[in-house]
C-alpha cells in the first residue's frame, strides 16, 4: 500500500478540547474528502485522536469518536467518574474500542503506511515536561492507543495513564497547541485547527488552593494547571503574529456550541455538522494558503 502526501512544507496542528472535537472533526472530514494530505501532523489531547484518524484517512472514525461514541453506555459520565474510572472512561475508549469488531475499529495498517511525520504530545506527571511521541515509538496498535490515551488524560476528570516507566496526564498542560515541536522540527508554515472561536483567551483557573491540595503529591501538575492560561495565550499570540506574516493559517470555529464535556448526542451531531459546513465554505481559503488548486 503506497500512501502519498502532497503537501510537504506545512505542519498540520490539531488543538485539543475534549468534545469540542465534534466541531473540528468536520474540518478534518473536509481535508480528507478533498485529498488534502499533509506530511507533518501534530496533536495534543483530543487533537491526538484527530491526528491518528487523519493519518489513517478515516473521516468516519473521526466523526464517530466525537459524536456517536456518547451513545455507547460504556463511554462515561458522572457515574463512572465517581467510581474512579473517569468522566471519560479512557481505559475503554482508547484501549478497547480500536480493535476489529469493537465500536471504533482503527485502521492501523494505513496509519503505519502513511509516511507523514507524526507528533503526539503528553505531559509527564513527575518531571513536569512535555513528551512528544513519534512513529518510532509505535510498534503496534496497543502502543499507539496508549500514547493517545496519555495525551488525552484530562486532569481531575480522568485518571492518569501509565506507559512504560512514566505516568502521564493531558498534554494540554503543556499549552495545548503543538506549535513548539513543529518549530523545533524545522517547519516554517503552519495550518492550525483550533477549537475555540477567534479572539478567545484562556482565563486563570479558579480554586487554585483546591488544585494544589488535590495534586499535593504532584506539585508540577498543579503548577502547570495554574500557569496553563499564560502559556496557552502566548501560543495564540505567536500564532496570530505568524498569521499576519502569512506563515500560518488559523482555522477557528465560527461558533462553539458544545463544552469539552458535552454528552448530548444531538448537540454533538449538530456541532459536527456546523464544522463540516464551515469547512466546505472555507475550503478555497485553505487551498490558497496551502498552494493547491
Amino acid at each position: 500500500m503506497e500512501i502519498i502526501n502532497t503537501i510537504k512544507d506545512t505542519a498540520l496542528i490539531f488543538e485539543g478540547g475534549g468534545m469540542r472535537g465534534s466541531y473540528t472533526a468536520g474540518f478534518l472530514t473536509n481535508l480528507l474528502e478533498n485529498e488534502i494530505y499533509i506530511d507533518y501532523v501534530a496533536g495534543i489531547s483530543a487533537g491526538s485522536s484527530h491526528t491518528v484518524n487523519y493519518l489513517s484517512r478515516d473521516p468516519e472514525r473521526a466523526r464517530r469518536s466525537f459524536v456517536e461514541i456518547v451513545l455507547d453506555p460504556r463511554f462515561g459520565g458522572w457515574r463512572s467518574f465517581f467510581k474512579g474510572e473517569g468522566f471519560f472512561r479512557s481505559q475503554y475508549l482508547y484501549e478497547e474500542t480500536p480493535y476489529p469488531n469493537s465500536s471504533l475499529p482503527f485502521d492501523f495498517k494505513t496509519f503505519m503506511a502513511n509516511p507523514a511525520r507524526v507528533r503526539i504530545g503528553a505531559f509527564e506527571r513527575d518531571s513536569g515536561e512535555m513528551r512528544y511521541y513519534t512513529k518510532a515509538d509505535i510498534h503496534d496498535l496497543q502502543d499507539l492507543m496508549k500514547i493517545v490515551r496519555c495525551s488525552s488524560s484530562m486532569p481531575i476528570f480522568m485518571p492518569p495513564t501509565y506507559y512504560g516507566e512514566h505516568c502521564y496526564v493531558d498534554g494540554g498542560l503543556g499549552g495545548g497547541i503543538a506549535l513548539d515541536i513543529a518549530k523545533k522540527d524545522g517547519l516554517k508554515k503552519f495550518f492550525v485547527i483550533l477549537s475555540r472561536e477567534k479572539g478567545y483567551r484562556k482565563k486563570p483557573l479558579k480554586f487554585s488552593r483546591t488544585i494544589k491540595a488535590y495534586y499535593r503529591k504532584y506539585p508540577l501538575v498543579a503548577e502547570a494547571m495554574l500557569k496553563r492560561h499564560i502559556v496557552y495565550n502566548q501560543v495564540l499570540d505567536e500564532l496570530e503574529q505568524l498569521e499576519s506574516k502569512s506563515k500560518a493559517f488559523l482555522v477557528y470555529p465560527e461558533v462553539m456550541p458544545v463544552s469539552s464535556r458535552e454528552l448530548n448526542y444531538n448537540r454533538l451531531a449538530a456541532s459536527y455538522q456546523l464544522g463540516y459546513d464551515q469547512g466546505r465554505r472555507d475550503l478555497p481559503k485553505w487551498k490558497e494558503f496551502l498552494g493547491i488548486g
